[in-house]
């Protein structure tokens, strides 16, 4: 059973025009002929195409990949369009039916998606299962069950700054900025930037003022931290640079951040349409969690692995494909 591969250069400017008309291009097909594992052929997805997407950053392109082999497994006509430039390219993507699966967290899909601008309060949970109500009364987009892959938003210095200024949560960084403004400097993505439940709420919760916002894309904020381009960076708590890169993570002690959990995201029609989909998913996303996506990641952005392959081997780690 192969892959077909398109790839999606898409950017924030795009949002509300078809992916159809953004020069899409077919390309070859992963290297993988992806066996059925633990996770076998299901007769009502047999030859059912399924397009299958994902935003920019490594760890949403590696659970795009896990997607399509585990529906693979289970017989679908599968097409990959990850790497789609933002979140809200994503989105449309999704909602136009450009695509019909993809990972979504459920931090962005309160705040930005719902127009609200605080985490729900209650842990994990409770912001899984308001996001999942109001996306699919809004929106008509349904929410398959959650893994305990929960990957946040945070700040990290290096650890030699870390320890030097005894900087341990978000409030110890406030407060140093407050006597040392000409460290007041932060790298960070351009969409993290104006968000509402990224900088906004840091600024909100913990009191920065008249920072300088260093823009960087996500994969260069890591580097440029390390190397004192900029004292503070925005980081995924998930990351496998942190580790590899020697960074220390702030904790967010005022949880400015909402909780943020992997979930795969569909069209309601298309889910009730085809309920059988909902297996291969739920069995690869009850199976991650947040310490094997750190060095997951960081096979693919420390040492140099490709993202497929990085998936397909964890796949067959757990024997859900051969």
């Amino acid at each position: 059973m192969k892959l077909r591969r398109i790839t999606a250069v898409l950017g924030a400017a795009v949002l509300g025009v078809t992916l159809s008309a953004c020069g899409l291009t077919l390309n070859q097909g992963l290297p993988y002929d992806i066996q059925p594992g633990t996770i076998q052929p299901i007769p009502s997805l047999q030859g059912l195409k399924v397009t299958v997407g994902s935003k920019d950053f490594t760890e949403n392109i590696i659970l795009a990949y896990m997607a399509e082999m585990g529906l693979t497994a289970a017989g679908a006509d599968v097409v990959d369009l990850s790497d789609i430039k933002g979140s809200n390219s994503s989105r449309q993507a999704l909602l136009s039916g450009q695509t019909d699966v993809t990972w979504e967290y459920t931090g962005t899909g309160w705040i930005n998606y719902q127009g609200n601008e605080l985490p729900v309060p209650g842990g994990e949970k409770a912001q899984y299962d308001a996001t999942a109500k109001a996306d699919e009364e809004k929106f008509g987009v349904s929410w398959l069950n959650y893994s305990p892959l929960n990957d946040q938003y945070a700040f990290a210095v290096t650890e030699e700054y870390g320890a030097k200024n005894n900087l341990k949560t978000t409030s110890d960084l406030a407060a140093f900025l407050k006597q040392k403004p000409d460290q007041n400097v932060f790298c960070l993505e351009t969409e993290f930037t104006s968000r509402q439940d990224g900088f906004p709420a840091a600024v909100k919760a913990y009191g920065f003022q008249n920072s300088k916002i260093e823009n960087f894309g996500i994969g260069t904020i890591y580097s440029a931290v390390a190397s004192g381009t900029c004292p503070v960076g925005e980081v995924f708590t998930t990351d496998g640079r942190i580790s590899g890169l020697n960074l220390r993570v702030l904790e967010d002690d005022k949880k400015a951040f909402p909780q943020y959990n992997a979930v795969a995201t569909l069209r309601t029609e298309f889910l009730k349409a085809h309920p059988d989909i909902r297996g291969p998913l739920e069995k690869i996303s009850a199976a991650i969690d947040n310490e094997q996506m750190v060095q997951l990641c960081k096979q693919v952005d420390v040492d140099g692995q490709d993202a497929g392959k990085v998936a397909h081997d964890w796949m067959v780690s757990k024997g859900f494909v051969k």
